[in-house]
């Protein structure tokens, strides 16, 4: 809100329409509340008038009253600091504003480094086999290296459809005045306030369609989902780190992750991942937050919306939750996890799944029947004997980095004895 009472008391001046003196002190004072320093005098609660009307008038009222010190002039917040503007355009373009230096600066960068994160863990197990589970049940084979890649690419493409949603951020309504039409402002001021707002903010802002600009909040409930889609794929991280790491002997114990504090305060020693699921619920919040901004986005009648307070807060909310917990998770979690590689390969060597690499040789029919019968105690490599399959296939149960990469072994097999 401050940069945009600045840029609009710069362009004021170049118009002509504000004294250069007294826009100065506007200017300043404007620069010092967008630094915080009036942060306490800022009072009106985020539940205002659906516009925003409340929040644009403390602004206006905090910069007159100290820019009347500094300059020992009379400064009014409506005839001078307002000028030019009304809470329908301003408050709009600031929450634009927030909304995307919050992602650029807090949630992508973040991101990235988680990723980056995962990319150096996924190269270092990338030959660790450790067995698969569809639906919490055994599958074939896979390697730890895989899944951490697999996440990490994941958080490439979310950080992908932010910044792609944050684009439109860019168009802001800044001189619409009360219904988009600019009136009661210069008719170059959305020009040359928008390219002061550009030079403060460092970004390459431009003039929106005034009027959807005011309205619609769409393009922040996109950067919402976005932002949605990088916790939920978080989350799942979080999850199922959370889920490797039970035990340690009652459950899976595929991976430890640290702990920081103690984690019961009747069963002694027993240690709980903390830092996943702290993030685990921040995420819960953050799609609460996405669920209010859709809600609060359809808002209103005609010529503006009736949410916009709520959904600036909470667009802001959700990035400072996922940058956080991203953060967390990275530096507790993922640079520490070790991996229990014993445990991974005799799991994944007893797996019952093993057996679809034979499939192609028995066909799905006796294939299924082994299956069963290693489902009653038998060994798969007992089992596959007994159906007449030759030992340099039935190998093939203990060679786990051959079997999880693209092909057919047996027949690759097969063909070389040919």
């Amino acid at each position: 809100m401050g940069l945009v009472k600045a840029s609009a008391a710069r362009a004021n001046t170049e118009l002509g329409l504000l004294d250069g003196g007294l826009a100065s002190c506007i200017y300043e004072e404007a620069l010092r509340l967008s630094q915080g320093l009036y942060d306490n005098e800022v009072t009106v609660d985020v539940f205002q008038t659906g516009s925003g009307t409340g929040l644009n008038m403390n602004v206006n009222e905090v910069i007159a009253s100290h820019a009347r010190k500094r300059c020992n002039r009379e400064v009014h917040p409506n005839d001078h600091v307002n000028m030019g503007q009304s809470s329908n355009d301003v408050v709009p373009t600031a929450i634009r504003v927030a909304a995307y230096k919050a992602v650029s600066d807090l949630v992508i960068p973040a991101a990235r480094s988680m990723a980056s994160s995962l990319r150096a863990r996924a190269s270092e197990y990338m030959d660790l086999v450790k067995p698969g589970r569809t639906h919490l049940r055994d599958a074939l084979p896979v390697t730890f290296g895989m899944e951490l890649e697999a996440y990490a690419d994941a958080l490439e493409g979310d950080v992908t459809m932010i910044e792609r949603a944050s684009e439109r951020l860019l168009e802001v309504p800044l001189g619409g005045t009360a219904v988009g039409t600019g009136l009661n402002a210069h008719p170059r001021f959305a020009e040359v306030a928008i390219r002061e707002l550009s030079s403060l903010t460092g970004l390459q802002l431009r003039q929106a369609n005034r009027m959807r600009a005011m309205r619609s909040l769409t393009d922040l409930v996109a950067l919402s989902g976005a932002i949605r889609s990088l916790a939920l794929d978080l989350y799942r991280l979080s999850q199922d780190l959370r889920l490797l790491s039970s035990g340690p002997n009652t459950g899976l114990g595929e991976v430890e992750v640290p702990t920081e504090v103690a984690g019961s305060s009747i069963m002694p020693g027993k240690k709980n991942p903390m830092t996943l699921e702290a993030a685990m619920q921040a995420i819960a919040q953050v799609i609460g937050l996405d669920a209010a901004v859709s809600w609060a986005s359809s808002l209103g009648e005609l010529e503006l919306n009736m949410g916009i307070p709520l959904v600036g807060y909470d667009v802001q909310l959700e990035a400072s939750l996922v940058s956080e917990a991203l953060r967390k998770v990275e530096t507790m979690v993922v640079r520490r996890l070790k991996a229990n590689a014993e445990r991974m390969r005799r799991l994944a060597e007893s797996s019952q799944a093993l057996i679809t690499v034979f499939s192609p040789l028995l066909g799905y029919d006796l294939a299924t029947a082994v299956s069963e019968e290693v489902s009653r105690g038998v060994s798969l490599e007992d089992a596959l004997r007994r159906h007449g399959v030759p030992e340099d296939k039935v190998a093939l149960v203990k060679d786990l980095l051959r079997l999880v990469k693209p092909g057919y072994p047996v027949k690759d097999l097969e063909a070389r004895s040919a």
